[in-house]
């Protein structure tokens, strides 16, 4: 189990090439929350994510002849990145092992910091599997993303720097995968602080730290789809378990319409981009999953490596959900000028148009009318209700489909 000395000797090591991320009051999620909450934005490290500090520490503790023989690790996200582009910066050969199914820009940007990367199996499991297999063959050094001292050791190093950004803190949340920043945090915060409460926070759909807590040892789940896919980890680390046992306070989860309402909230209120794992921790406050109230909180955004098509996706679910933004189908006859009048009365009760989808064979409409699919930006449910209003008023059929 590492030690805050080892902490210490991380932050030594790695501060030339890591930036001290900002710890920054959030005036708004504080209204939200009735607590004092600072954000911690290591998403602003070079490469979107903390994975940067274990894998840099890792690297620098190589031997002469492990750096030689160059190193390996297996990862679809973060983790590659952070090790490809830190191996690359000291003349260190990396081969990164990423399942089939990475996404083209994930493989690109970790080609891009001067990594190999070798595509292999359906999913991460088989993916590591295969560094292992490579590491062996090529004598390369394997760096895990989470269960090595030196890796848990670097995270911690985030744990160093909220304490000195803010000394007078209460309580850290932080995200949970295999459990390396955590354990790294809880340690270098506990052992120099033990009255700052330390919690972590998992997608519901797959809690396997909580799981391994509750059982007193590592237990691998099924696989689970989650938003939060940078801590969607099965089985939680073997050396990370004792540190979250020891040290962390408690563990919750939280569900994935939450973290997609922390990602917008965070982007619309905060300006800053979160992916899925960076989001968590402030679902968990905005939430109320944990016993808070007029604390001082500092909440890790550890990650904002999101791909932009989920983004998107996120983005127009939460527009709908504040009401801010509505699709109809509203049937109409289908003459020249129908059109125009129906846009009038839109128009009058000042909703945009976004788009429109004209659909004449719809079944649901009878023979010489036509349906047509309006989306539209709206200001709130009160202007959606008043914009149905005004379509019954003048006569026409509609639904709501989104």
């Amino acid at each position: 189990m590492i030690q805050l000395s080892d902490i210490h000797s991380a932050l030594n090591r790695i501060r030339a090439d890591i930036r001290v991320s900002p710890c920054t009051h959030s005036e708004t999620f504080s209204g939200l929350t009735q607590n004092s909450i600072f954000l911690k934005l290591d998403n602003q490290q070079r490469t979107g994510a903390f994975k940067e500090r274990g894998a840099l520490n890792k690297l620098l503790t190589l031997t002469s002849d492990e750096r030689a023989h160059g190193v390996i690790a297996a990862s679809a996200g973060n983790h590659a990145q952070g090790v490809s582009y830190h191996a690359g910066r000291h003349g260190i050969r990396a081969r990164i092992v990423m399942p089939l199914p990475t996404p083209l820009t994930k493989v690109s940007a970790t080609r891009a910091y001067g990594a190999e990367v070798v595509l292999y199996g359906p999913n991460y499991d088989e993916a590591y599997g295969k560094a292992i297999e490579l590491s062996e063959q090529d004598h390369l050094t394997l760096i895990h993303a989470f269960d090595d001292d030196a890796v848990i050791a670097g995270q911690g190093t985030l744990g160093l720097e909220i304490l000195s950004q803010h000394p007078d803190i209460e309580v850290i949340v932080s995200p949970i995968g295999g459990g390396g920043l955590i354990g790294g945090i809880s340690c270098a915060v506990k052992e120099t602080n033990p009255k700052v409460k330390v919690y972590g926070v998992q997608p519901a759909r797959i809690p396997s730290m909580k799981a391994a807590v509750a059982q007193g040892k590592p237990v691998t789940l099924e696989s689970a789809k989650t938003i939060a896919d940078g801590i969607a980890v099965r089985r939680a680390g073997e050396r990370t378990l004792p540190l979250v046992q020891k040290y962390v306070d408690d563990i919750v989860t939280v569900e994935e319409e939450e973290i997609a309402n922390a990602i917008l909230l965070l982007l619309e209120r905060e300006k800053t981009l979160a992916e899925g794992a960076g989001a968590a921790a402030i679902a968990a406050v905005l939430n109320r999953k944990l016993p808070l109230q007029n604390k001082r909180v500092a909440v890790l955004v550890c990650g904002g490596n999101i791909d932009v098509t989920l983004l998107s996706r996120i983005i127009e679910r939460g527009l709908v959900k504040d009401g801010r933004l509505v699709r109809l189908r509203v049937h109409l006859p289908d003459y020249p000028g129908a059109l125009h009048r129906l846009t009038g009365i839109l128009a009058d009760h000042r909703a945009n148009i976004v788009e429109t989808s004209y659909d004449r064979a719809y079944h649901g409409v009878n023979l010489g009318d036509t349906a047509i699919d309006i989306t539209m930006e709206t200001r709130g449910p009160e202007h959606i209700s008043e914009l149905l209003a005004a379509l019954e008023s003048a006569g026409y059929t509609h639904e709501r489909i989104l």
